[in-house]
């Protein structure tokens, strides 16, 4: 009856949708055949099992299975696991979606949603967590509140990036692309070593041309605006990264693994577009060119001439785990990651010297933890503590012509300055900038000043501050009453000592005063430098209990209770008060999620797969929100529901041929009567409706074989903000991708081609942004068709 009951659940999920690979994807000869769908192990519960034996839902997707789709990339990788979405504007400004919920603030005063895991490390700091992928091990996405196994920053989920570790003999190899947009990729590794010393060094360079052309500063168009620093294109990539790695075994009972790597971007600008402020030429439209060149004092002032991300990361990382006996092993795992990163952005989205902003952020980061595992027939334990620290800052500094920004914002307490342009005959406001790309509001400082200046150069900057420690105690019990259930219950204890600052330089407009008024342009307090601080401490509890039902050896049922918290935000800034300026204190309350989820997963024949059903319930739902200054500050909207279903799988129809595919559909938003102007909101970057699928074909012809992965990914309509509004939103919309060629002496070399968005496909990856909050709201184009060439040699 069991197996009957399981071949009829499996029948189902497989005719619902041709599930995903991804989740089960085998070792490295997967490069080769492309068809495999043997389990990989995962350590998502700290030890090592099946994916089936895991009560939780996961999905695994190994390094190998990222080159045969041709992915290599986060938001690539994305795009084919169930749940989970991510948003690369920036490398310095990437977004992590797990069933709705994002973390993607970049303030130091903030805590992160979802966890982002590097060889066990927490590496969730926004500005420091965007990695590059290449020669992974596996990538584990972990869905659901995890608090015991990945500490508090996984409110709703953890992505876990495990690198690929050294091993005995010698082996290496390289592999290169070239494509359009100059798009030119080298990577690989070399391994050498024995059974007690091993060691491994990997690398990845990738660059590419911007896709959106910027004719800032370009002399070969005529009659231009800004004739300053000759701008780069935009949305382009230049990022290098090194990873050595050592692993060292005295004994089969001792291993340590030493992990040094370093990832950094020399990215130029992000293609930050508006629809208000044209180009020179008028041309206006989300996919065509654009004018975009900061300030003309943006060396001085943002810290360098050129828009683009200047950004660096190390990270070092020591674990050791030692078997003390038969079924006791203890496990440390000890890190360190800074980060420090400028971002130079033309946040005003046109040609105008308007908003023009950096992002100086730099940070560190220290994590210790240590386990004990215990393991017998009936029981399985885990115990442990971790402590955390980091420290950093996130600097904004701010530069703008005072006529132009006068006459170019909306902000109502300049409406009588507005008026006095426009009697004149300055255009305001959206007109600030003409149809055709000419800027009337360069003339507006001689109009206010009477002839006395043509132009008044302003600069003002603030910083937030984040000292964030956290200790916590956690363990996790196994009961197995037969061989066939198992019941886990744990809970993770925490203390948190949040230190936050803020500090601000915000002089008074020159214009302003002399028409009797002292404020700064953007209306924020000015602390001249003065640093002010606020610290509190909380304690919180947050347990799980999870059951596996094992139907037979290859199928199991599970279901899981778990709560997540995101740490409650002490929120500092500065305001103006009758006796100068003092701080401004907000304490935001915590993000409690209660998640509710059930599931199965294993393999019935050629068929391997998993369905799950999830159910959450927010209270004090955090939001974060663009200031009419250009900060976001974050919020409580009350309480939040979230349901959803995931599935994915694999179908081996033949020895050369397997077919995979994913969906999920999630129903989340913020509840009818919440706290201010949310109410009845879908979540921000999440859509109801994603899917992939694919096919994965190897024919061996003679000595080689051909090899063929073409696979389809699809979203329904996103919102990019809060409060949702339609014109910062994308529809849903679907991209087509190919990689073919041939492998030959064993597979030791390949020749091959890749094409992205195959249809070229226009769409938008991101809307609002920092621009939404004065008032012109900037949308950054997807990417278009991407094709080339690409070899590999192994050894």
């Amino acid at each position: 009856m069991t197996r009957i009951f399981t071949r009829l659940a499996l029948a189902t999920l497989a005719t619902t949708c041709s599930t995903a690979a991804l989740a089960q994807a085998d070792t490295q000869t997967e490069l080769q055949a492309g068809t495999d769908n043997d389990e990989i192990l995962v350590t998502a519960q700290k030890r090592e099992q099946r994916i089936a034996d895991v009560p939780v839902t996961v999905t695994a997707v190994t390094g190998a299975r990222m080159a045969s789709i041709g992915v290599n990339s986060l938001s690539e990788v994305a795009a084919y696991i169930p749940g989970l979405q991510i948003q690369e504007q920036s490398a310095n400004n990437p977004g992590f979606v797990i069933r709705g919920i994002t973390s993607d603030n970049g303030s130091s005063q903030q805590g992160a949603r979802v966890t982002l895991y590097y060889n066990g490390i927490d590496i969730s700091r926004s500005r420091g967590a965007y990695q590059d992928l290449y020669d992974l091990e596996r990538i584990e996405v972990v869905k659901g509140p995890q608090a015991t196994l990945f500490g508090t920053a996984a409110a709703v989920g953890a992505i876990s990036l495990v690198s690929a570790k050294p091993e005995p003999g010698v082996s290496g190899a390289i592999n290169g692309t070239y494509g359009n947009f100059n798009r030119t990729q080298v990577s690989g590794f070399l391994n050498a070593g024995n059974d007690v010393l091993a060691g491994r060094i990997a690398f990845a360079y990738k660059y590419r041309d911007g896709y959106v052309r910027n004719i800032a500063g370009d002399a070969n168009v005529p009659n231009q605006n800004q004739g300053g620093v000759d701008q780069d294109d935009l949305n382009g990539q230049d990022q290098r990264g090194i990873r050595g790695s050592l692993r060292y075994r005295p004994s089969d009972s001792i291993t340590a693994d030493l992990v040094l790597t370093y990832d950094g971007q020399r990215n130029p600008g992000t293609a930050f577009k508006s629809r208000a402020h044209a180009p020179t030429g008028g041309q206006t439209g989300d996919y065509g060119y654009a004018e975009l060149s900061g300030s003309p004092y943006s060396a001085a002032v943002l810290g360098a001439r050129k828009l683009g991300l200047d950004r660096n990361v190390y990270d070092a990382n020591l674990t050791i785990t030692a078997d003390l006996s038969p079924g006791i092993t203890f496990t440390t795992v000890n890190g360190y990651r800074r980060f420090d990163a400028l971002e130079v952005f033309d946040a005003d989205g046109g040609p105008a010297a308007y908003l023009e902003f950096a992002e100086d952020a730099k940070g560190d980061q220290w994590s210790h933890e240590s386990r004990f595992a215990f393991e017998g027939p009936k029981y399985r334990a885990s115990v442990g503590w971790n402590a955390f620290f980091e420290n950093g800052f996130q600097r904004v500094p701010f530069a703008t012509e005072e006529g132009t920004y006068l006459a170019c914002s909306v902000a109502t307490a300049y409406q009588p300055i507005r008026t006095a342009l426009n009697r004149a005959g300055i255009p305001t406001e959206t007109g600030c900038v003409a149809a055709n790309g000419t800027i009337p509001a360069t003339r507006a400082t001689s109009i206010l000043t009477g002839g006395r200046a043509t132009a008044i150069p302003y600069a003002a900057e603030f910083t937030n501050y984040g000292r964030n420690n956290t200790y916590s105690v956690f363990a996790d019990a196994t009961y197995i009453p037969v061989p066939a259930l198992e019941l886990t219950a744990g809970a993770r204890i925490l203390i948190e000592d949040r230190q936050s600052g803020y500090s601000s330089v915000q002089p008074n407009s020159v214009i302003l005063a002399a028409l009797g008024i002292r404020s700064s342009l953007l209306g924020t307090a000015n602390t001249n430098g003065n640093k002010f601080v606020a610290e509190k401490s909380f304690t919180a509890i947050l347990p799980r209990f999870n059951a596996l039902l094992k139907l037979n050896d290859d199928v199991n049922l599970y279901g899981t209770i778990s709560k997540g918290r995101r740490s409650p935000v002490v929120q500092l800034t500065a305001q103006s008060t009758p006796f100068g300026v003092g701080p401004n204190l907000q304490n935001v309350p915590e993000e409690n999620v209660w998640n509710y989820e059930g599931g199965i997963k294993g393999r019935v024949g050629p068929f391997t797969g998993a369905a799950s059903v999830f159910y959450q319930v927010y209270d004090g739902f955090q939001v974060s929100v663009t200031q009419p200054n250009g900060s976001a500050l974050t919020q409580s909207a009350g309480s939040a529901k979230n349901i959803g279903v995931e599935l994915e799988g694999n179908l081996k129809l033949a020895d050369y041929l397997s077919v995979f595919g994913a969906f999920a559909y999630i129903d989340g938003g913020i509840a009818d009567k919440p706290i201010g102007s949310f109410a009845g909101n879908k979540f921000r970057l999440q859509p109801s409706t994603s899917a992939s699928a694919g096919a994965m074909l190897r024919v061996p012809v003679g000595s080689a074989s051909l090899y063929a992965t073409p696979s389809v990914t699809y979203r329904s309509k996103v919102f990019f903000e809060l409060p949702n509004n339609d014109a910062i939103s994308q529809g849903g919309y679907t991209l087509v991708n190919l990689r073919a060629g041939v492998a030959f002496a064993q597979g030791r070399y390949s020749v091959g081609g890749f094409a992205r968005n195959v249809t070229n496909k226009r769409y938008l990856i991101d809307a609002g942004n920092t621009g939404g909050g004065f008032g012109i709201p900037t949308y950054i184009a997807g990417e278009p068709r991407f094709y080339g060439v690409e070899l590999g040699a192994k050894f």
